[in-house]
């Protein structure tokens, strides 16, 4: 912790990249860990998959109600969240990078968000493009169309989001790359950097130079590129980091 908070007091060019772990104690549960929605419901990870959601109907109507009933619609930021707005607002963070879609950063009052997976509140066509608030999908679905399609051209309606075996958009990923090969400390946020073309941002970062902070609950691929490795809740690390940033002096956690 002690060399965590070093690397942020002295760090004018920070990125943050952030994963599920980071919501998980705003009631948003991760999709790997021992209460992941993957390991108690193995239908969802299925519904993650972008072809079995073009070529299943029965895929995407479980798909749709499972967004309605997503705790994101209700959640609030936590501590974590907060955090990284404070480092923002003293001008040490200078981007957020995440996976995560539930737009809690923003929510937190983050201004500089790149979304790496897109967002649960909007929804695409996967034919012309056509973009929409995801509310105005889901009050279709609420009045008895279990599989809405696009208005303008009859194709497949989904979220904004980034399913796997569906590609990033290029210019999102080109802007996360720019960004952690610039900055001078990477700080890592609750994610298990399984995920490419994420993941390999880490290794992208220290080969520019970046120090590395990695915060998660269990080890990951990218432990060995880290300056620091911390395994406390976020919402006392990050806080705890934060700290640092202000020159407040900082009192170890009971963990």
């Amino acid at each position: 912790m002690e060399m965590a908070r070093e690397l942020v007091a002295g760090a004018r060019r920070m990125v943050a990249l952030t994963g599920a772990g980071v919501s998980t104690e705003s009631g948003i549960p991760d999709f790997r860990g021992p209460n992941g929605l993957w390991t108690r419901d193995p239908l969802a990870e299925r519904l993650s998959r972008f072809q079995s959601y073009v070529d299943s109907r029965e895929v995407r109507e479980a798909a749709w109600r499972a967004r309605a009933e997503h705790p994101a619609w209700g959640a609030e930021p936590n501590a974590a969240h907060r955090a990284l707005v404070e480092l923002e607002r003293r001008g040490t963070l200078r981007l957020v990078v995440t996976q995560n879609i539930d737009r809690l950063h923003q929510k937190a009052g983050a201004e500089r968000v790149l979304e790496l997976h897109g967002t649960m509140f909007e929804a695409v066509c996967l034919g012309c493009g056509d973009r929409r608030g995801m509310r105005e999908a889901l009050d279709r679905v609420a009045a008895g169309e279990a599989d809405p399609d696009c208005r303008r051209c009859g194709g497949i309606l989904k979220s904004a989001t980034i399913s796997f075996g569906q590609a990033l958009d290029p210019a999102v990923l080109e802007r996360a790359r720019v960004a952690v090969c610039s900055c001078d400390v990477l700080l890592v946020a609750g994610s298990s950097l399984t995920v490419q073309p994420a993941a390999g941002l880490v290794g992208l970062a220290a080969s520019s130079g970046a120090r590395v902070i990695l915060c998660n609950a269990s080890p990951t691929p990218y432990d060995d590129f880290a300056a620091a490795v911390l395994r406390g809740p976020l919402g006392e690390v990050l806080p705890a980091l934060a700290s640092a940033a202000a020159g407040e002096e900082h009192r170890p956690p009971p963990w």
